[in-house]
C-alpha cells in the first residue's frame, strides 16, 4: 500500500470519527458505519483512479504474470491487489513541454524548464538559444520498459537528447544566417526529425521545435549589428540606384508615350479637317446642283410661258388685258372720226386698233 492510499484511508476514519462523536452510536448506525469504512477501505486498497489526461500501467510484482502489464489503462478504475501485489503507475497523455531557457519567467509555468542551448555556429561563434520542444508519449508501455516511470521520460528520455540535436542542426548556421528565419525554421525542423528517429524507438514523439530567440555575446552582438547596418546601407544605395534607373525609364516611356499621343492627336486632327473639308464640298456640290436644277426649272418655266402666249388665243388674252385697264377710267376722250377714231361699239375697229388677229387666222 502507498502512502497516499493510507493518507486517504486516514482521512476518511477522521471524518467518520467527528460525525460519530456528533451522532448518538446505535447498533444499525455502528453496523452501518462499519460497513462505509470497510467499502472504503475496499476502494481505496483495491482500486485505482486513472484521469481522463492519464495512461495507467500494471507492474506485477507477485503472482504467475509477474512483470509490466502490457495493456494500457485509461480513465476509469482499474482493479489493482494491493500490498505490494500489483501497482498502478501513471504517464501524462496530453501534450508536454521542454523550454530550453536562461530567462524561467518568460517560460510556462507548467512547463519543464531547462538551461538555452548554447551551439557554436558554423563560423566558430557562440549563441544561447532559447528552444520551446512541443511532444507527446506516443507508446505509454514503450517508454515505461525503455525509460522508465515517473518525470524518467523527461530526464532520461528528450532533456538528454535536446541539447546534442540542437548543437548539430542549428550549429550549421553561420553568425548571419541565424538571423534569416527560413533558414532556422529549416534547421529546427532537421533538429525534430533527428529527434524523433531517436525518442519513437522509446514511445516520445517530437510535435514541434520552435526557436524563440537566441542572444550572442554583447561585444559579437554589436559587431553584427554594425555590420547589418552596413550591409542595410549597401543595399539601401542599391535600391535607390535601381530607383533611380527605373525612375529614368519610367521617365522615357512617359516621354515616348507623350510623342505618340502628340502624334496621334495630329493624325486625329488631319482626319477631322479633312472629313470637314469633304462635307463642305459635298454641301456646296449638292447646294450647286440645286441651284441649277432651280436655274433650269425657272428657265423652263419663262419658256412655256412664252410658249404659251405665242399660241392660240393669245391675241384675244391681249385684248382682255387692255379692257380690263379700261376698267379703272370713268372717262376717256379718243377721237370717234377719222381713220384713227374710236368706236367702242365697233369691236373690229377696236382689235385693229390693238393688232389683234381673229380666230385662227394669220
Amino acid at each position: 500500500m502507498t502512502n497516499d492510499q493510507l493518507e486517504k484511508i486516514l482521512s476518511s476514519i477522521r471524518a467518520l470519527k467527528q460525525k460519530i462523536l456528533i451522532i448518538k452510536p446505535t447498533l444499525g448506525l455502528k453496523i452501518v458505519f462499519v460497513g462505509f469504512l470497510l467499502l472504503v477501505i475496499a476502494y481505496n486498497l483495491f482500486f485505482v483512479y486513472v484521469q481522463p489526461d492519464e495512461y495507467g500501467i500494471k507492474v506485477v510484482r507477485l503472482g504467475l504474470n509477474r512483470g509490466v502489464q502490457k495493456e494500457v489503462y485509461h480513465a476509469g478504475l482499474s482493479f489493482v491487489l494491493p500490498f505490494g501485489f500489483e501497482q498502478m503507475y501513471r504517464l501524462p497523455k496530453g501534450i508536454q513541454v521542454l523550454e530550453l531557457t536562461n530567462f524561467p519567467e518568460t517560460a510556462a509555468s507548467m512547463a519543464r524548464k531547462d538551461r538555452a542551448a548554447h551551439i557554436q555556429t558554423s563560423d566558430g561563434f557562440f549563441v544561447d538559444v532559447d528552444v520551446s520542444m512541443l511532444y507527446h508519449i506516443k507508446d505509454p508501455y514503450l517508454v515505461f520498459t525503455t525509460i522508465g516511470p515517473g518525470t524518467l521520460f523527461e530526464d532520461n528520455g528528450i532533456i538528454p537528447k535536446a541539447e546534442p540535436a540542437l548543437k548539430e542542426t542549428l550549429g550549421k548556421l553561420t553568425t548571419e544566417e541565424f538571423y534569416n528565419s527560413p533558414m532556422r525554421v529549416e534547421k529546427a525542423q532537421e533538429a525534430k526529425d533527428q529527434l524523433n528517429s531517436e525518442l519513437n524507438l522509446k514511445g516520445i514523439e517530437v510535435d514541434q521545435v520552435l526557436v524563440r530567440y537566441f542572444k550572442y555575446s554583447p561585444e559579437i552582438q554589436k559587431n553584427i549589428e554594425e555590420k547589418k547596418l552596413q550591409d542595410q546601407m549597401v543595399f539601401t544605395n542599391q535600391a535607390a540606384a535601381r530607383a533611380a534607373k527605373e525612375e529614368a525609364e519610367l521617365k522615357k516611356i512617359v516621354q515616348e508615350g507623350m510623342v505618340i499621343a502628340a502624334v496621334e492627336m495630329e493624325k486625329g486632327k488631319a482626319y477631322v479637317t479633312r472629313k470637314i473639308a469633304e462635307k463642305d464640298l459635298y454641301v456646296r456640290k449638292i447646294k450647286a446642283e440645286a441651284d441649277l436644277l432651280v436655274k433650269l426649272a425657272e428657265a423652263e418655266r419663262v419658256r412655256l410661258k412664252n410658249e404659251s402666249l405665242k399660241g392660240i388665243g393669245s391675241e384675244r388674252m391681249v385684248g382682255l388685258k387692255m379692257a380690263d385697264a379700261y376698267k379703272g377710267l370713268d372717262l376717256i376722250i379718243l377721237p370717234s372720226d377719222g381713220p384713227h377714231g374710236v368706236n367702242p361699239l365697233n369691236l373690229g375697229n377696236t382689235l385693229q386698233l390693238f393688232d389683234v388677229r381673229k380666230g385662227n387666222g394669220p
